[in-house]
């Protein structure tokens, strides 16, 4: 009898940290910590006077909900379309670890929660970015993805705002650098979600995301994209410290990333291939 009692509880203490794991992959917590380096790039450049621990520190975690938070939207919203596809057929939701209606009430909580932590310990500016990015990329992106392929410009706006807040959570004033970092991260999405479209091309096209490497069948448009874009982002990389808020070992590690991130997506955009799209990928990501 003792021993059957003392196995109950120990059912449920499992089944309770499935649960919190289940809800814990939801909020894409790799990305979101991607999403908070950039913050906290932007955090450091925009600093004007001394480095403010409590507030870099509120600052990032109200960032961190707020990713959670967006990522978990979003899910919630491509739970039919999530279900489709093999690479997110495991995810929370289309497994049924977390139900649709506990996904919407966990995403909302932490998306007013960030937001309430954004206004009352770090400033209404960046508060109002936050709100950006929810508006952005829940209520425009998301439901874009299956109607037009202009998507990806759409929500690569949102997916650059990190830094930025970052920026203005530590100066709470846009500028030019801010803009600059802004544009950067908004460059760098375009090689690097299409490199993802087009490994996973036939996945996206049976699920009805029309992503450019899904609609579009030779490829020529993508590759051309991928290069552009990656062109674009080597002189705005190099802008911070022609700015004057980076040193000469950002400008060396700057531009040796970016001729490595170059040379990756001349190569992708050559070969079309699965295998380089890869490569590209990854190379992005370590960019």
């Amino acid at each position: 009898m003792d021993t059957l009692t003392a196995e109950v509880p120990e059912t449920e203490v499992l089944s309770a940290r499935a649960k919190i794991a289940a809800y814990f992959e939801l909020t894409k917590p790799r990305i979101a910590f991607m999403l908070v380096l950039t913050s906290a790039a932007g955090f450091y450049l925009g600093i004007e006077t001394g480095f403010n621990l409590v507030l870099f520190l509120n600052s990032m975690a109200a960032i961190t909900l707020l990713a959670f938070g967006v990522a978990t939207l979003n899910q919630y919203i491509e739970r039919n379309i999530d279900a489709k596809m093999e690479r997110t057929s495991k995810r929370p939701i289309p497994t049924n670890r977390v139900s649709p209606n506990e996904a919407l009430v966990f995403g909302i909580v932490l998306c007013v929660i960030s937001e309430v932590y954004l206004y009352l310990t770090v400033n209404a500016l960046t508060a109002g970015l936050g709100l950006v990015v929810i508006i952005g990329y829940v209520f425009l992106y998301t439901p874009l993805k299956t109607r037009t392929t202009a998507s990806t410009a759409i929500g690569a706006l949102p997916g650059a705002m990190p830094p930025l807040m970052g920026w203005t959570a530590a100066s709470n004033e846009i500028t030019l650098g801010a803009w600059f970092l802004f544009a950067l991260l908004f460059l760098w999405q375009f090689p690097h979600f299409l490199a993802i479209a087009w490994m996973y091309k036939d996945q996206y096209a049976k699920a009805g995301i029309k992503m450019l490497p899904v609609v579009e069948k030779d490829g020529k448009i993508t590759a051309r994209q991928i290069v552009i874009f990656t062109v674009l982002l080597l002189p705005i990389s190099l802008a911070p410290f022609f700015l004057g808020v980076s040193g000469i070992v950002y400008l060396v590690g700057a531009s040796g990333l970016g001729l490595w991130f170059l040379y990756s997506s001349v190569r992708t955009a050559r070969a079309k291939s699965v295998e380089h799209a890869r490569k590209l990928l990854l190379v992005s990501v370590l960019y």
